[in-house]
């Protein structure tokens, strides 16, 4: 099983235990493909609820950049819902779970296909 394949399975899992949902793994795989290296990268695979530049980070670079949405306070709704979902007290959000359920819920599913 490639380091790729394992991450998948762990992102699944979170998607599962922490949130309660059952994962599209195809869809899942995909989001975590667009993230390219940083999911290798400790740092840079997983998003601080805590801090505002890395949530803005977010909003531009992925919200608004790749799902093509424009800026509005829906936006940050729609993160600070995800960042509930995942578990105030849950230090490690992967950024690809992050992204899979932003992109799940402005439902944009097709920028991946």
């Amino acid at each position: 099983m490639s380091k790729r394949d394992e991450l998948i399975k762990k992102y699944a899992s979170d998607i599962k235990d922490k949130i309660g949902q059952t994962p599209d793994m195809d869809f899942l795989t995909k989001v975590t493909i667009g993230c390219g290296p940083s999911i290798y990268n400790a740092d840079a695979s997983t998003v601080s609820g805590s801090d505002k530049s890395e949530l803005e980070t977010v909003k531009k670079n992925f919200l608004m950049k790749k799902l093509g949405l424009a800026d509005s306070p829906k936006l940050d709704e729609a993160i600070a819902s995800v960042m509930e979902k995942y578990g105030k007290s849950n230090r490690n959000k992967y950024r690809a779970v992050v992204y899979y359920l932003l992109a799940k819920h402005f439902k944009k599913e097709s920028v991946y296909k």
